[in-house]
């Protein structure tokens, strides 16, 4: 006689958590299954949360549920960092990386990617103003002289975001930050970046943005140059109607510091197979995995070994600074952020 019964999986199973668009998650599967290839004992449970994946993160943790690895950013490490495993540092990485992924002097995650910020220009708007296009070592003076240059009545200069992720690399190429912004170079700062959109006007206000966004406005042909991200660069290769570049945050006097974000693996302490998930971690975080991630474009890697191909992202590297993050991270930013609102407006 035929049976209806089912056999049952006998493989351990080791729960990860990320999150992550559809071409990373197209990255992310055939990997698992790579990886149970080569562990036939296991098998790998993925949690994609798309959306408020923090907010979920912390009610698992909450109700004692976490997933065994979990995919976390440095901002917001210092949170879950009592209830992570501490990783051994690894040497094949940046450090700054992997300071990123430090809390208290103790590495909790094995770093996957990095980001930083650079200004990404419009050549075909260089060449139509007669603007040469900015050097490698220019300075907050040639960068507002570039950006008066390029300003018309249907262009600006240059972006304008108020948050404060995209005005931190001025407070910190002036010796300013964050955590002191009652240090004179943080106000100096803020004003020199105020006065790009409210004294010399090469920066949109907000209603002349409208409704746009400043991503927006760049593939529109509105904007010179652009603060922004690697993450825009499969959106700029696709979608830009005009030749455009990138070149190195300008310098203060302190030089060119943009602050350095990373993200990667963690081990819950509460797993109960860690051996197991610390072995989904590595394989995750080795040379040919990483080959893969960073062919979806949208990320920096992490490993020194894996070669990244703007050289503008490799120098932006040497130059960054992890972002200062403490426990009250997020209350100092929505802070500034309104403290700054009139100063912008």
């Amino acid at each position: 006689m035929l049976c209806g019964c089912s056999q049952k999986d006998e493989r351990t199973a080791v729960q990860f958590a990320s999150w992550g668009s559809k071409s990373e998650v197209d990255i992310i599967k055939p990997l698992l299954a790579d990886f149970e290839k080569q562990n036939p004992d296991l098998r790998v449970e993925f949690m994609h949360i798309p959306q408020n994946y923090f907010q979920k993160i912390h009610l698992l943790f909450a109700s004692n549920t976490a997933p065994d690895v979990i995919f976390i950013n440095n901002l917001h490490l210092p949170v879950y960092a009592d209830f992570l495993e501490e990783i051994s540092r690894r040497d094949e990485y940046y450090p700054q990386a992997l300071d990123a992924l430090s809390y208290n002097e103790k590495l909790y995650a094995v770093p996957r990617d990095v980001s930083n910020l650079v200004v990404f220009y419009n050549k075909d708007l260089f060449d139509k103003k007669g603007v040469s296009y900015p050097a490698a070592d220019w300075t907050f003076d040639d960068f507002l002289k570039t950006a008066q240059k390029l300003t018309d009545e249907n262009t600006f200069g240059v972006s304008f975001e108020e948050d404060p992720l995209f005005y931190l690399p001025y407070l910190m190429s002036n010796g300013g930050g964050f955590y002191e912004m009652e240090k004179q170079e943080s106000k100096d700062a803020i004003q020199f970046y105020a006065d790009l959109r409210k004294k010399y006007h090469v920066a949109p206000l907000k209603a002349e943005s409208a409704s746009a966004t400043m991503g927006q406005m760049f593939l529109q042909g509105r904007l010179g140059m652009y603060i922004s991200g690697h993450w825009m660069i499969p959106k700029l290769t696709e979608d830009a109607e005009f030749e455009w570049d990138a070149v190195q945050f300008p310098k203060g006097t302190k030089g060119s510091i943009v602050p350095l974000d990373a993200s990667g693996w963690a081990v819950a302490k509460s797993s109960k197979h860690k051996s197991e998930a610390i072995k989904l971690v590595d394989f995750l975080s080795s040379k040919e995995s990483s080959e893969k991630f960073k062919t979806s474009g949208l990320i920096v890697s992490a490993r020194k070994d894996v070669k990244e191909s703007s050289k503008v992202f490799a120098d932006a590297i040497k130059t960054s600074i992890p972002t200062p993050v403490k426990s009250d991270y997020r209350e100092m930013l929505d802070k500034i952020k309104k403290d700054n609102e009139a100063v912008y407006n």
